[in-house]
This record gives C-alpha cells, structure tokens and sequence, in this order.
C-alpha cells in the first residue's frame, strides 16, 4: 500500500510522529510517497514525486499537523480520489481526529481495512466579470470561499442572489459561503451555527454586518449562490479554503454551488462527530472538560 504524507514540519511532534511511521513500514509492508523534499529529509526511504502526479501515486494520505494542514492535503491530491486521514500534532482540530500517540494504530487500522471512508462534497465557484461575464478564474473549496476586506479598512456593499433570485445587498466587512465542514470554521468564528456533516446545506455567513439584522442563511445544497461586487471603492480579496486567490473588482460576479466532487475522509473505529464537537468546544461532558 502506497501512503502519502503531507506534513507541518512547524509542529514539535512532526519530526518524532514521522521516525514512528518510518520504523513502523516494514513490519506493516507499506511504502511511503512525499511530495515535498523537506518532508522527505524525515522520511528517507519515502519516494519523491512531482507534486502534478502525488495524488495520482498514493491509496490513502495521512496529513499530519492541524486543520490547515488537511487542506493542504486536498490541494494537494489535486482531484484525485485517495481518502485522506487527519493525524493532529496540536490542538484538537475538527479535521484531524486522531492523536499523534495514535498514528501507528491508525496506520495499521487503515492497512488491514477496519475503516470507513467517507464523502464529503466541494464548492465550486466560477469568478464572473465585465457586461459579457467573461470567466475569469475557477475555484474549489472544502470549507469556505470568503471575499471582503480588500484595500481599505471601510465596510464594503456585497449583493446576493440566490437561483438568481435578489436576497439582500450586505453592508459589511465580507461574506462567507460555507460547506457543513467549513460551518466549525471561519463562519463559525463569524457567529454562524454549526451544521453536522451530513447535512445537505450551505451558509451564507455576513463578517461583521453594518445592519444587526443581516444574520446567517442556511441555504440547501443544491441552490447557485451569487456574489456581486456592489462597491465602487475598493477591490476586495477572495479567499478560498484560507489561501489568498485573487482580486475583485467593481462589477465582479462570484457563483458558487455546492460541486458534484467530493473529497474522502478515512474514519476509524469509534469515530463520532459528536465527541469530537464536544470536545473542541469544551462543552460538559466532554473528555476535554475540566468539570
């Protein structure tokens, strides 16, 4: 079995959590496939792919560091459908459920097949501009696409439209169009509710909003959500899965559905979302719970 390995170098734990799953290769007859040579100093006996063909080399990638990690794990499989599994080398992330201390024990769990695999779909939006809507740029996002702020510290005006029915114009700082994965994430820091995994939704989550009535939209997943640049004054950024994509300008057109890919998770025995909500939030009754 070819497994992949997308590291936070960063982390205290990556270098011992790596020399762990070098030793423990032989004896669970797996092979190991990077795409980054700094990964690779850890990992001598991993082979070095191109980052256009490591998604297409690996059966299942482990991403060790936190949730931006994983993300960078889905960009890096590049589309490809190996399932990824989170291991955690900080705090408890939402995406990355299994403890440093655990990784072998997942890596053999993975090896003799006691897992299940999981789907869970993208975003796609489609940037849009000019009086032709002339395609500019496409993107995919597991979490979130984000567009605000820009080149000055001024609110700005975000129109909607939803199946190209007008919503609302959003006075604010920016908006967030969020996937149920992405709703414990930026939206959720923005004030959005938390939807369960499984959920067939969309959020629409205004940042900071002029007006103290613009709240939160859950929207189902199968409706074609319509960002319109309404302010003259400035550009703002787009943000896709936290990673910088670009500028808007006046006039810019951003449509954003729910994608018909998905990206697969690796979920071991006993995994629940409930245990791990309650435990990243510290609500009573969790393990994380001083009591």
């Amino acid at each position: 079995m070819k497994i992949g390995i997308v590291a936070n170098l960063s982390k205290p734990a990556a270098a011992a959590t790596l020399a762990a799953l070098a030793a423990a290769a032989r004896e669970l007859r797996v092979s190991f496939v990077v795409g980054d040579p700094e990964v690779r100093r850890h990992l001598p006996q991993a082979k070095l792919v191109a980052p256009a063909r490591f998604g297409k080399a690996v059966d299942v990638l482990l991403s060790l560091g936190g949730d931006g990690t994983v993300l960078q794990a889905v960009r890096a499989l590049n589309g490809a459908s190996a399932p990824i599994l989170g291991i955690n080398l900080g705090n408890l992330g939402f995406l990355t459920s299994v403890p440093d201390t655990q990784a072998i024990a997942a890596l053999r769990a993975i090896v003799s097949g006691a897992h299940e695999v999981v789907g869970y779909p993208l975003l796609e939006a489609r940037l849009l501009r000019g009086p032709r809507r002339r395609l500019v740029a496409k993107a995919r996002a597991l979490n979130d696409i984000v567009m605000g702020w820009g080149t000055s510290p001024r609110v700005t005006m975000i129109e909607v439209e939803v199946d190209h029915q007008p919503v609302t114009s959003f006075v604010c700082d920016g908006l967030i169009v969020a996937t149920p994965i992405g709703s414990t994430g930026h939206a959720l820091s923005a004030g959005g509710p938390i939807l369960h995994r499984e959920t067939p939704a969309l959020v629409l989550e205004p940042i900071c909003p002029h007006t103290l009535s613009n709240r939160p939209v859950v929207l189902p997943n199968d409706r074609l959500v319509s960002l319109r640049v309404a302010d003259v004054r400035k550009k703002l950024l787009l943000s896709v899965d936290g990673q910088s994509s670009g500028w808007l300008e006046y006039g810019d057109v951003l449509e954003i559905r729910q994608s018909p890919d998905v990206v697969r998770f690796v979920h071991l025995p006993g995994y629940s979302w409930f245990k791990l909500l309650s435990q990243k939030l510290h609500w009573r009754g969790s393990s994380a719970d001083p009591k």
